[in-house]
C-alpha cells in the first residue's frame, strides 16, 4: 500500500507530502498518516516543515464519498481525526509553511490555515470553506482554527457564504499570504521555511505559544472533554447535500 504522507529532508527543512490520488480528500487513514507524521516530526525536531500537495490539489478536505456512508462511531472517529490533526499542525512549536499547490478547500483549507506561513499558486486554484453547502457543522479545532487565523469578516464570508474563490481573493481574505506561479510554489515555501529555520528556536517556538497558545489550550480542552460535534455530524440531510455535492463535480 502506498505512503499517504511521506517526509524527506531539504537541509534542515522536513518536506511533509500530503498523497492520497486524486484529490488528497481526508478518510479516517489519511487523518491518522497525517497526525503520525506531525507527532514523529515533533521527535525528530527539523528546523522547519513545509508541507505541500500533488498535482491540482493541495487537499480537497473531508472525502464526501467515504463520511457520509460511516456509522455513528466511524463519524465520531472522524470528527476526532479532524481535531487531532489540526491540533497537532496548529500547535507544532517549529515553522510551519504551506505550498498551497492546488485547491484546498474546507478541510483543506483549514490544514492549511494551521500553518504559519502560506504560499499559493496562481491560476486555476479554488479555496474556501463548503461545510454549509453540504449541511455540517465544523468540528471545534477546525472553527477554532478558522477563527483564529482569519479576522470576521473574512471568517463571516467565507463559511456563511461558502463560496469558493481564487488566488487573489484568498490573499485580501488572509487565508494565504503571498502568491507564486504553480511551477516555484514549492521552491518559494522552503526559500521561507529555510529563512524561518534560521531564526532561534527556542525564540520562535516561545513566540507562536504567545500567539496560539490560549486558543490551542481552549481547544485541547474541548477535544479532551468530548467535542459537542461527537453527538451527530452527518445526518439524513448531509449524506444527501454530499451526493448532491459530488453531482456536482
Amino acid at each position: 500500500m502506498a505512503q499517504l504522507v511521506t517526509t524527506e529532508t531539504r537541509g534542515d527543512v522536513a518536506l511533509v507530502r500530503i498523497d492520497r490520488p486524486p484529490a488528497n480528500a481526508l478518510d479516517l487513514d489519511l487523518l491518522a498518516a497525517g497526525r503520525d507524521t506531525a507527532e514523529e516530526l515533533r521527535q525528530a525536531d527539523p528546523a522547519a516543515v513545509v508541507i505541500v500537495g500533488r498535482e491540482r490539489f493541495f487537499s480537497a478536505g473531508v472525502d464526501l464519498k467515504a463520511a457520509p456512508n460511516l456509522d455513528a462511531d466511524g463519524q465520531r472517529a472522524m470528527v476526532e481525526g479532524i481535531n487531532r490533526l489540526f491540533l497537532e499542525w496548529y500547535s507544532f512549536p517549529r515553522p510551519v509553511v504551506c505550498a498551497v499547490n492546488g485547491h484546498a478547500i474546507a478541510g483543506g483549507m483549514i490544514l492549511a490555515l494551521c500553518g504559519d506561513y502560506r504560499v499559493c499558486a496562481r491560476g486555476d486554484v479554488k479555496l474556501g470553506l463548503t461545510e454549509v453547502r453540504v449541511g455540517v457543522g465544523y468540528p471545534a479545532v477546525a472553527i477554532g482554527v478558522v477563527r483564529a487565523e482569519l479576522d470576521p469578516a473574512s471568517a463571516r464570508v467565507l463559511a456563511l457564504g461558502a463560496e469558493l474563490v481564487g488566488p487573489e481573493a484568498a490573499r485580501e481574505l488572509g487565508v494565504v499570504d503571498e502568491l507564486r506561479e504553480p511551477d516555484v510554489v514549492l521552491e518559494r515555501a522552503l526559500e521561507v521555511a529555510e529563512a524561518y529555520a534560521a531564526l532561534p528556536g527556542a525564540g520562535y517556538a516561545g513566540v507562536k505559544e504567545q500567539l496560539r497558545g490560549e486558543t490551542v489550550q481552549r481547544l485541547q480542552a474541548i477535544v479532551d472533554k468530548g467535542d459537542p460535534l461527537l453527538s451527530g455530524w452527518v445526518g439524513d440531510d448531509g449524506s444527501e447535500r454530499a451526493a448532491a455535492v459530488l453531482d456536482r463535480g
